[in-house]
């Protein structure tokens, strides 16, 4: 299902609800406890101020990418760093807020409690979990097999698969990635009835005059959901196949549509956010200045052209992080590590400090606080040749972070700007304000962890 714009699989969700109720329980039954006085609503509305904390620190530390914690030993280190974290963070709001205590003492046996109830959770669902579903794939090109090893790759969509499907019988059993080609189109409907078969994902390239277009309406018709494989890796990554789209996959799909209304309130929410920033983010701003002044003299703003919305170029603005002479003639990436980045500039770019003067840009209405990054016009052409639908990321305002930025690594050549691609148009394509703000709540956890790509 997805979820602001996002796909969550039914595992996932099932984790994340059941820690919240055992957080949850646990924090009420402690509070009631140790404070009989108290009557049981004001003891729950106490705890779910602890559970909320709680929960965002184990979202922080990663616990609900089931792909990322794949042994028991890793859960239990990361399960006890967040609730580390939790339990300062707990004690600075108590600090601020003593009437949100909810019982002197209380946290240590309810921390006990839930950690106990959250590793017999995660034991029960995610490594006992008896459910799964059987898939089938029709095809065996490059598409499929990406699509294959994605699903081998992740642990959030309980997915297994029992083999491809070829038109040559003389490939049968042989390997395809992992699972074997188990079949031509002719056997669909007999490995359906063997296996009980749940999904087939078709992942034919070229399907004109061999998508076994007969195999897969019967096995559809028997309840056998048929799915092409590019909204199946959408759905295990949160990113496009930019290969393998069509133009006529563009065109008649059902989102790339964002309505005015939702175009309209995200703007107003930049300008609302710009000028909060702006206010609250004065002493940083004047800090970094400061800083970037005493280390190399000025000018401690650096303009640069990027291409924005509708290919239209703008001045981009950052606070310089590098040397006065670090860039002459023609433009070239800029790296992880950089031996033009000057001392203070590399502290300002990991804690992002030097994007902070991209809020005037947001004022200026050049950027969005979330949208694809901006490139500079020198990059696009040449990446606009080689790369398929590239220019499309242009259809939104560029953004200060996005969903490229939050998900994948730093990264600065041709195949990195595919990669962030992927996820750009998964962006433009589900284009809202509640995906907005996700993307805002992992831009925190980027910054803190010093992940993510710029």
């Amino acid at each position: 299902m997805r979820v602001f714009n996002r796909h969550v699989s039914h595992r996932h969700l099932i984790v994340f609800t059941g820690e919240l109720l055992v957080i949850l329980g646990a924090m009420a039954f402690v509070a009631h406890r140790y404070s009989p006085d108290n009557n049981l609503l004001t003891a729950v509305w106490k705890a779910a101020v602890v559970t909320a904390v709680c929960l965002l620190c184990l979202y922080y530390n990663d616990l609900y990418d089931l792909t990322v914690v794949r042994s028991a030993r890793e859960m239990f280190i990361r399960l006890l760093q967040g609730v580390g974290a939790a339990s300062i963070l707990i004690a600075l709001i108590y600090l601020a807020a003593p009437s949100l205590m909810v019982a002197d003492g209380a946290f240590l046996p309810a921390a006990a409690i839930f950690l106990t109830g959250i590793l017999a959770w995660r034991l029960v669902v995610v490594r006992m979990a008896p459910f799964g579903e059987r898939i089938l794939i029709v095809g065996t090109d490059t598409t499929a097999q990406t699509v294959a090893r994605q699903v081998l790759a992740q642990q959030d969509f309980p997915y297994q698969i029992i083999g491809f499907i070829d038109h040559d019988p003389a490939r049968v059993g042989e390997s395809v990635v992992n699972p074997r080609i188990v079949g031509t189109p002719a056997d669909i409907e007999q490995l359906v009835s063997t296996h009980g078969i749940d999904r087939i994902f078709v992942g034919m390239s070229d399907r004109r005059g061999k998508l076994p277009i007969r195999e897969l309406l019967r096995a559809k018709l028997s309840g056998v959901r048929v799915e092409d494989v590019n909204s199946v890796y959408e759905r295990l990554t949160g990113k496009l196949l930019v290969e393998d789209l069509r133009p006529s996959w563009l065109i008649f799909s059902d989102d790339f549509r964002a309505s005015r209304l939702t175009r309209q309130t995200k703007r107003t929410f930049d300008l609302l956010l710009a000028l909060i920033g702006l206010v609250l983010g004065a002493p940083l701003m004047l800090f970094t200045a400061v800083a970037v002044w005493l280390e190399s003299g000025g000018p401690v703003l650096y303009r640069q052209e990027r291409m924005g919305l509708n290919g239209r170029v703008f001045p981009l603005y950052k606070f310089r992080s590098m040397r006065q002479d670090a860039e002459q003639g023609t433009p070239i990436w800029a790296s992880a590590v950089d031996d033009r980045v000057t001392m203070v500039g590399r502290f300002i770019r990991k804690t992002r400090l030097d994007e902070l003067p991209q809020l005037w840009n947001v004022l200026r209405g050049d950027m969005s606080f979330v949208g694809p990054r901006p490139e500079r016009p020198f990059f696009v052409a040449q990446l606009a040749e080689q790369i398929p639908f590239y220019e499309q990321r242009h259809a939104v305002r560029p953004g200060i972070t996005g969903w490229a930025q939050v998900k994948y690594r730093y990264g600065a050549s041709i195949e990195d700007s595919l990669e962030k691609l992927r996820y750009d148009l998964y962006y433009v394509k589900h284009l809202s304000l509640t995906f907005d703000l996700t993307i805002l709540f992992d831009t925190v956890k980027v910054v803190l962890f010093a992940k993510g790509a710029r």
